[in-house]
């Protein structure tokens, strides 16, 4: 029977095709502009590593200005990065089963290529607990080892693009690659890897792509490259030189670590304490009670890279679907009514009000099959219209998961909008019709 209806359906569209067009008009532009809105805000609230929300952990500690705190509306947090001392200071704890501190740098990658002219494209130092902690994959090798952690060694992850760019794809494990004038032997090359947002880094750009190479963090006092991050300082300093840097009170590093068990994560909470209050004792402005252990989840809703517009554009979005929805209840009956003849006939012939009814059902349902599919192609480019909303780098289309809610979306509201329609036809008295039939 459903069938049945199925070609009833069509055999309607195509005998009136104005109206069932400009239905499906109707429903397209309300799902486009829904689902633009809808998806952007999955992206956006979506934790890229969900699976380990329990057990990784931004980390901060309140070494701050002792006479305000780093945020006025929220005083009780510590300032968003680390500086120098204190990150090198907390890598030293052998509590977690994985910790980095890491920052993000900038380079020219030169390729031997004389065809491929040289970039610039930002990098991150960490330590090599890094690609595990964020299950980074893998396409060629592996992370450096621990001795590059430990110790000078000129070694290089490159991300996929940077390979595409300067191998050509190919495995270049064990090849070297110039970044900024130095050689580095290539131990690793990353499958495609772009969280968003970018979990790790909420201070330098949650919706940047990310980076396109990595080095041991070991070698920034050897190299002193040329930084990219955000950095504060919440005094005057009399910085004249690298060493003046790295030995200041600002901040400027993201510091994660990997806690497993509660154990872990009570005696790393007991760790961060006993610290702060050993610097305090030194003399530095450390508050002792003012020390964070933020999830991944915790963390952007902290860094608050869900805003209120974002939620309010949904809304209207969302209303602007009611209305396109109104329109087309409209044109449903103007629809229905013009076939009062035909279901008169149908009704006289032993159809009953139920089979009428789910009749006009499944034709909505067909039209906002239809319209969804004009919706999605719509969605794709108003997601195109308003990624700079947001300062997306690289392109943002919708996953599985919003495309199945879109479909699902059309086909039920158009049901919706059917559902008075559908029933005013249901009550036309089927006499008066078969009269003039």
């Amino acid at each position: 029977m459903f069938s049945y209806y199925i070609k009833l359906a069509a055999l309607s569209i195509r005998r009136n095709p104005v109206l069932s067009t400009l239905m499906m008009a109707a429903i397209a532009v309300g799902i486009g502009a829904f689902m633009t809105m809808l998806t952007m805000h999955h992206i956006v609230s979506g934790n890229p590593i969900w699976w380990k929300n329990d057990v990784l952990f931004a980390v901060g500690v309140d070494t701050w200005n002792p006479d305000e705190p780093y945020d006025d509306e929220r005083p009780e947090l510590p300032a968003e990065q680390l500086t120098y001392r204190d990150a090198n200071a907390l890598q030293e704890s052998d509590i977690p089963t994985y910790k980095t501190y890491m920052f993000k740098i900038a380079g020219v990658i030169q390729p031997e290529n004389e065809e491929v002219a040289p970039f610039i494209e930002t990098g991150r130092m960490a330590f090599n607990d890094f690609f595990p902690m964020f299950d980074v994959p893998f396409l060629y090798g592996s992370a450096w080892a621990d001795s590059a952690d430990q110790r000078d060694e000129m070694v290089v992850v490159l991300a996929k693009r940077a390979n595409d760019k300067v191998f050509g794809g190919e495995d270049s494990v064990g090849k070297r690659v110039a970044i900024d004038g130095r050689e580095y032997t290539v131990v690793g090359v990353l499958k495609e890897w772009d969280p968003r947002p970018k979990y790790y880094d909420l201070n330098n750009g949650p919706f940047h792509e990310s980076e396109a190479f990595y080095l041991p963090a070991r070698l920034f006092e050897t190299l002193e490259p040329q930084r990219s991050g955000n950095n504060n300082c919440w005094k005057p300093e009399d910085i004249q030189s690298f060493q003046d840097f790295i030995a200041s009170e600002c901040t400027w590093i993201q510091y994660w670590v990997q806690l497993d068990t509660r154990e872990q994560q009570d005696a790393y909470r007991d760790f961060l304490g006993a610290y702060l209050q050993e610097q305090a004792r030194l003399g530095r402005s450390a508050r002792p009670d003012q020390h964070l252990m933020a999830t991944p989840e915790e963390w952007m809703e902290i860094q608050e890279v869900v805003g209120d517009d974002n939620r309010v554009l949904v809304g209207l979005s969302a209303l602007f679907l009611i209305v396109c929805l109104l329109n087309t209840v409209g044109l449903l009956l103007a629809k229905f009514l013009g076939r009062a003849g035909e279901i008169s006939v149908r009704r006289a012939l032993g159809a009953s009000k139920l089979d009428i009814f789910r009749q006009q059902l499944v034709e909505c349902g067909f039209i906002g099959l239809l319209g969804g599919v004009i919706g999605i192609g719509l969605s794709g480019l108003g997601l195109i219209a308003v990624k700079s909303m947001y300062r997306f780098e690289g392109s943002v289309m919708m996953d599985g998961e919003m495309i199945a809610t879109a479909f699902i979306t059309a086909v039920l509201a158009s049901i919706a909008a059917g559902l008075w329609p559908a029933w005013q036809i249901c009550r036309v008295p089927p006499a008066g019709y078969l009269k003039t039939q």
